[in-house]
């Protein structure tokens, strides 16, 4: 979609240009659509037309500026950084004003460089670039008013698409195979989760954006229950019941297992059917297979069951049974009209007074915060890259600066991966661009050749940065030979990615760098705090009953947020260099254990459906307060900048936190109550391996020996 909105507002241009025969002022419009939908986030006909009312007021400021400061090189520059670290700085407040933001610096650069390469006067060349971009603008918000549906169905597919490739990695883990490497599944499911948890955020504000005063129409209605159905799938799924092993070994001569796996893949497979479907605009097709299976796994459980007195074991393989069944029965809604009332509120992560946005603001203006390293970092960058341009006299030299800004990332190894998709994508366009000239050496076709490439560009520049980058330098290419000043363009603009993008790796790596070492104990920490208050909000369901509210769901979204942020910080951290790396296996361990702590409770929050009123009793509260209690120590420990241990954490040391089962005292607890009790149970296991690879995160590594106290779960489990 975001390709034929492209294509209709750049083939309207080309047309308009050629039939009143100004083919010479074409580049500019297009420069200017280009730099209008870089503005672009997904929302309504009404945020988009904010939003480009307030791009065009920026590009106008932005305009301003390189008129007054071009004469003077020097001048220009500095308010060029200037700009870049307020510009930056902006994009603390939503993703509305972050790609504002990004599209007036991408438009500063444009109104320089057309100034000084076109052959238009600069005061004719800016308002043939605002032009464009009011044009664009225009086909944004009446796209958005016309076709309000398409973005998030889209979302919604995407959605379900990678929550189906989560059940079936989830599914490896009930394989009851001996020696299976449980670890390696496990983390791969954690990194999986990630990309399932950030999916899921996109998707709410695709909706939130759409939600206004008035009562929602049906199909957004139909999307939102949707989205909230995806939530419980996403509790549900990463929910765990018992260590895995042990259900492998109390079950190795049984095919209960099995059953449960083959479920656990139909509703995967049922999940990929759906984001299909969805995408389609069509009903799924269901053949009754899962609900055979389902019939098949409870009759599996219920033979196990049958003359045998309730063991750890056989308790969570029925808990888990029932949770695939709830799982399976939460598909069946999706589709269906809605029962009954349900909190459909979602919270507001927009400023709604300048009064908050300055705050939000004010918080990050310290060089702890990443994203004023970045703004920081990326001035001095541009500095430089301006320096070499007028150093060299390069007359294609701000191809330098606009390569930098694109490049630079906030992560040193996002800025990496950019850097190196910039390269392919732009040797590839040369080389494609170059056999579409001499295959197609009339201009009319080159013109359209140059449409689609800039439709391509911006229809893929989130999904393919290489194909994107490859499109927008056939375009580039393309309009230079229309101009007649292709000579010596290939090697200019090969020279100059290389250039910028090697000022962008250097500074990434040596300007106030954001090594995920310095990030990951705030990081962890924060994973701990929002599990403790997840439980806290969990308690609170099964005092006063099931509730989907938005206080429970976003307690649920942070707790799985902040451990979707630990997974990311992981994964950029083991591309950094190894000098300033943590300890990977350590951070890897920790990351398991966390991620397997959220998914016990996750269980609890899986169940709430099956509570009676004041289902918590007293030895239950007293579990989940230690437990808390237990948690915030650590997150504690992770942040404090002493040598030593804390003295709450040296405390925790002489505390035993693995409880052990007495099958009498369960058998006289209601199940709500046993079912509590052993989440519960399992979670505070992990506390002591937790804490010892907090000891060695640390460093605090006399008092390993007495972090983890006989009996404790192993950290791969």
């Amino acid at each position: 979609m975001n390709g034929l909105r492209a294509l209709l507002a750049l083939a309207c241009v080309l047309a308009v240009g050629w039939w009143a025969g100004r083919q010479d002022e074409l580049m500019p419009v297009l420069l200017g659509v280009i730099a209008s939908a870089l503005t672009e986030t997904d929302d309504n006909w009404r945020g988009r037309l904010r939003a480009q009312l307030m791009a065009l007021g920026a590009f106008v400021m932005m305009a301003w500026a390189v008129w007054l400061t071009l004469p003077w090189p020097i001048l220009l520059m500095t308010v060029l950084a200037l700009s870049a670290f307020g510009l930056t700085m902006l994009g603390a407040l939503s993703e509305r004003y972050r790609a504002i933001a990004f599209g007036s610096l991408v438009l500063f650069i444009y109104v320089a460089m057309s100034a000084r390469t076109s052959r238009l006067h600069a005061l004719d060349v800016t308002p043939l670039m605002l032009a464009g971009a009011a044009w664009y603008g225009l086909v944004s918000v009446l796209w958005a008013a016309l076709l309000p549906q398409p973005p998030v169905r889209h979302r919604l597919s995407q959605l379900y698409a990678l929550l189906g490739e989560y059940l079936h990695l989830k599914a490896q883990l009930l394989e009851p195979v001996r020696d299976a490497d449980r670890a390696q599944r496990r983390m791969a499911l954690a990194l999986h989760n990630g990309r399932v948890v950030e999916s899921l955020g996109g998707t709410k504000e695709a909706i939130f954006s759409r939600l206004g005063k008035r009562r929602p129409p049906p199909w957004l209605q139909t999307a939102m229950r949707q989205y909230l159905a995806a939530q419980d799938i996403h509790e549900r799924a990463s929910s765990s019941h018992e260590h895995y092993e042990l259900l492998a070994d109390a079950f190795f001569h049984s095919d209960a297992l099995y059953r449960c796996q083959r479920v656990l893949a139909l509703t995967g497979d049922q999940a990929l059917k759906l984001s299909v479907a969805m995408a389609q605009r069509r009903s799924p097709e269901h053949h009754g297979a899962t609900a055979r299976a389902i019939e098949d796994m409870q009759a599996a459980i219920a033979h196990l069951s049958h003359g045998q007195a309730a063991s750890r074991s056989l308790r969570a393989l029925q808990a888990l049974g029932d949770n695939l069944t709830a799982l399976a029965q939460v598909f069946r809604t999706v589709l269906e009209p809605g029962q009954g009332e349900v909190d459909q509120s979602l919270l507001d992560t927009h400023p709604r007074t300048l009064g908050e946005a300055w705050r939000r603001l004010r918080t990050q203006l310290s060089l702890r915060s990443v994203l004023c390293r970045h703004a920081l970092r990326l001035s001095v960058s541009l500095m430089v890259g301006c320096g070499v341009m007028w150093l060299t006299d390069d007359p294609h030299g701000f191809w330098i600066l606009l390569t930098i800004v694109f490049v630079s990332q906030p992560q040193y190894a996002a800025t990496l991966t950019k850097l190196t998709q910039r390269v392919m994508g732009t040797v590839i366009g040369l080389a494609l661009a170059w056999a579409l000239i001499r295959l197609f050496p009339g201009a009319v076709m080159q013109s359209a050749l140059l449409v689609v490439a800039g439709a391509v560009f911006l229809g893929s520049r989130r999904t393919n940065y290489v194909v994107s980058t490859s499109a927008v330098t056939t375009l580039l290419l393309l309009s230079f030979h229309q101009m007649g000043m292709a000579q010596g363009v290939i090697p200019a603009r090969l020279l100059d990615t290389v250039l910028g993008g090697a000022i962008a790796a250097v500074a990434a790596w040596r300007v106030w760098p954001n090594w995920q070492a310095r990030q990951w104990p705030h990081l962890a920490a924060q994973a701990l705090r929002t599990q403790a208050r997840y439980l806290h909000d969990i308690l609170l369901q099964y005092q006063t009953g099931k509730q989907d509210h938005l206080a429970y769901r976003l307690a649920r979204r942070n707790a799985h947020k902040a451990d979707a942020a630990l997974s990311n910080a992981l994964s950029a951290m083991l591309k950094e260099p190894v000098r300033v790396r943590l300890d990977t296996a350590v951070c890897g361990r920790f990351l398991t254990l966390s991620h397997t702590v959220l998914n016990y409770l996750s269980a609890l929050g899986a169940h709430r459906s099956e509570v009676s009123l004041q289902a918590c009793s007293e030895p239950v509260l007293a579990q989940a307060d230690r437990l808390q209690a237990a948690l915030g120590i650590l997150a504690d420990a992770l942040e404090a900048r002493e040598a030593s241990p804390p003295a709450a954490a040296s405390a925790l040391l002489h505390n035993d936190l693995s409880d052990a089962d007495s099958e009498a005292g369960l058998a006289a607890m209601s199940r709500t109550e046993r079912l509590l009790h052993t989440q519960l149970t399992l979670a505070l296991r992990l506390v002591p391996p937790l804490q010892a690879e907090v000891w060695r995160l640390k460093g605090w590594a006399p008092a390993l020996s007495a972090s983890a106290p006989s009996g404790a779960a192993s950290p791969t489990r």
